[in-house]
């Protein structure tokens, strides 16, 4: 074996290298309005301060009675009630519900005193002095009780909940108008390499254009943290060193795409050790594609050495940087990619003693799900750009056979909130 790649490690492991060094305590805190916190983390645990929806309301549209009056009701004997008026909505009524009588209430109308159910109006009859219900109630039916959405004293969240448009439509409905939450982890983003040009120029022989900035940036943004990138820097061990320290100094996680392979691996290696301790942990995972991988950690933020490859820069960052950066973000639940079930329609052969990821498109055939292995080499970014998901072939396996039922881990509805570039 090279002995660039002497020193391997598996997936989970390059994971927990990280994680292990990550700081106590995660980033620090800030107070947002909740209309703006849509896939934050909140960082403290919410008490409902009060019951919602605060008093007894209607259920549904027709009639506030006592139950106790309507249990022989049916088709055949409907029972009779004084219909006696009608609540009003958006505000208390002085009405009161005296035995045999019913008033007239909509959905969300407070519950008038001595009534205990409500009559859908779908089950009466009625006229302008009486109510005939065909259908008795029980007692609470149709009602919602003032505590029953929400209930004062309650844990409504526990700290390191990502807080979604339910969560925030809950916090709105208490009153709760600013949340303490985490602050978005910045990620620094640097790609190296002679050879690379913006994407706005025409490359010339032996050029391309850089691919990686605006990649991470984007798988960035998707796992919920603010992305900064800066630029191209030239595989130059000075200039590679000054703007790594900055990156370092401005952010909270670093990656350097470009560095990792045989020609300047070195170069990237030196880097990280100088930007603060323990400096490079690992330098390669047992993973296709992303085998050239290092992982550092520096003065307690998490670095990665990506390949120069798109395709294997974006593989190695979901792999192994997005569930550090969940950690970062405060998160008490790290979620994974959603996932389908499906059968593989053609063999993939492959070699044992490493994670292979496979992309695959996804497409019905009648009811059947089915998983077609995208052609091309896997770590092309136009391979990466038409898989809907991976397959996962383990270590201990030679490949999957056509037919087998497969796991498929869907790209883009991946895991957590909603992040955006850095200024």
């Amino acid at each position: 074996m090279p002995e660039e790649f002497l020193n391997l490690v598996h997936l989970d492991e390059a994971v927990r290298l990280l994680l292990e060094g990550l700081p106590e305590g995660g980033v620090a805190t800030e107070e947002v309005e909740v209309s703006s916190a849509l896939g934050r983390v909140i960082a403290g645990d919410i008490i409902a301060p009060e019951d919602v929806p605060g008093f007894d309301r209607s259920g549904m549209d027709g009639f506030a009675v006592r139950a106790s009056d309507t249990f022989a009701a049916s088709e055949g004997l409907p029972v009779y009630l004084e219909r006696t008026g009608e609540v009003p909505m958006g505000r208390a009524t002085a009405i009161e519900v005296a035995q045999e009588q019913a008033v007239r209430i909509s959905t969300g109308g407070v519950m008038p005193e001595g009534s205990d159910a409500v009559v859908m109006v779908e089950n009466t009859e009625v006229s302008r002095e009486t109510v005939e219900v065909v259908k008795g109630v029980a007692p609470g039916e149709n009602v919602i009780r003032k505590d029953e959405d929400i209930a004062r004293g309650a844990l409504l969240f526990s700290r390191g909940r990502v807080l979604g448009p339910a969560q925030a439509g809950a916090l709105v409905a208490l009153g709760i108008t600013k949340v303490s939450v985490y602050r978005l982890p910045v990620v620094g983003i640097i790609s190296t390499g002679n050879e690379l040009v913006p994407p706005s120029e025409t490359p010339g022989p032996g050029q391309v254009r850089d691919v990686n900035s605006t990649a991470l940036a984007a798988s960035v943004v998707r796992a919920g943290c603010l992305a900064r990138p800066y630029g191209i820097v030239a595989d130059e061990f000075g200039l590679l060193l000054e703007a790594s320290r900055r990156a370092l100094a401005e952010c909270d996680a670093l990656v350097i795409s470009g560095g990792s392979s045989m020609g300047v691996r070195d170069l990237t290696v030196d880097i990280l050790d100088q930007l603060g301790p323990p400096g490079t942990l690992a330098h390669g995972i047992y993973l296709k594609p992303g085998k050239p991988t290092l992982i550092a950690v520096c003065d307690g933020k998490p670095a990665l050495g990506l390949p120069g490859n798109p395709a294997s820069a974006l593989t190695v960052f979901g792999e192994v940087m997005v569930p550090v950066l969940a950690a970062l973000r405060g998160e008490n639940k790290r979620g994974g990619p959603r996932t389908v079930q499906a059968v593989l329609d053609r063999s993939v052969a492959s070699a044992t003693g490493r994670l292979e990821l496979v992309p695959v498109s996804l497409g019905l055939e009648g009811e059947l799900l089915k998983a077609t292995p995208i052609p091309g080499k896997t770590n092309l970014i136009g391979t990466l750009a038409r898989a809907d998901g991976n397959v996962r072939i383990p270590e201990g396996r030679e490949g999957i056979e056509r037919g087998e039922r497969v796991t498929v881990e869907l790209h883009d509805p991946f895991t957590t909130g909603r992040g955006e570039r850095a200024q």
